[in-house]
């Protein structure tokens, strides 16, 4: 497996994929934070904080990480290179796992730069550190959390077909349903503790909540399972194969 996932991960860096994913990320986060006024501008808010990165990136990472996936099991079947990994003494859960923490490391590597907004931000407040640590840390890791949700249904996506333009399409169509898709449901046709429960099934709830700096094992539970559903569909479309 890990043999797998080296391959899967310097295939991303020995093309332009890798550097072009966590450039575009940075370059634009960079640009709606430091440079272009509005209210996503730190300088022009007046507050130390970053929640203008926590409010853009899902919305990257919405387009990025389907880019980033969508090739990784439809490339494989449009050069017929997938049978071959099969017939290693390999599982398909460890092809699936490979290939999963692959796309998941690439993303957390084009994040974790964003940490220099954090100590940017800190160094610049008065008195100096004055910043909410915890809802930045608490927001970082929901990010994470996001981004692995993204990853697993993009995977998914590119197991479901040999075309990467088909597996991206998919993959974005369905990232969005899961994060703003509830939400939209919700209040269109409920209200009360209803919109609440409905809205509950999608990402951007429990990205929120996870966003107040407070850790609720109900998130943790709710993304682990997202990621464990679609990487077991996963499983499911490549053993139909």
């Amino acid at each position: 497996m890990f043999t797998l996932l080296k391959k899967e991960f310097s295939n991303f860096f020995s093309s332009a994929t890798g550097y072009i994913v966590a450039g575009i990320f940075l370059l634009l986060t960079g640009l709606f934070l430091w440079v272009f006024p509005g209210e996503y501008n730190i300088i022009d808010s007046g507050y130390a904080q970053v929640n203008g990165l926590f409010t853009l990136a899902p919305w990257l990472y919405l387009f990025l990480v389907p880019a980033v996936s969508m090739r990784l099991f439809a490339e494989e079947k449009r050069m017929g290179t997938i049978e071959l990994i099969y017939t290693r003494p390999i599982g398909k859960w460890q092809v699936v796992g490979a290939k999963y923490l692959a796309g998941l490391l690439l993303v957390a590597i084009s994040l974790i730069p964003t940490l220099m907004y954090y100590f940017s931000v800190s160094m610049m407040a008065e008195p100096v550190g004055n910043i909410d640590s915890g809802a930045f840390f608490g927001s970082f890791i929901g990010l994470l959390f996001l981004a692995a949700g993204y990853v697993a249904i993009g995977i998914f996506a590119s197991s479901c077909t040999d075309n990467q333009v088909i597996a991206f399409i998919l993959a974005v169509t369905l990232c969005f349903f899961f994060y703003f898709g509830f939400d939209l449901i919700a209040s269109l046709t409920f209200s009360g503790t209803t919109h609440t429960f409905v809205a509950s099934f999608g990402i951007n709830s429990h990205y929120t909540s996870m966003s107040r700096g407070v850790i609720d094992s109900r998130d943790i539970v709710y993304f682990l399972t997202v990621i464990s559903l679609f990487l077991l569909a996963t499983r499911w479309a490549i053993r139909a194969r």
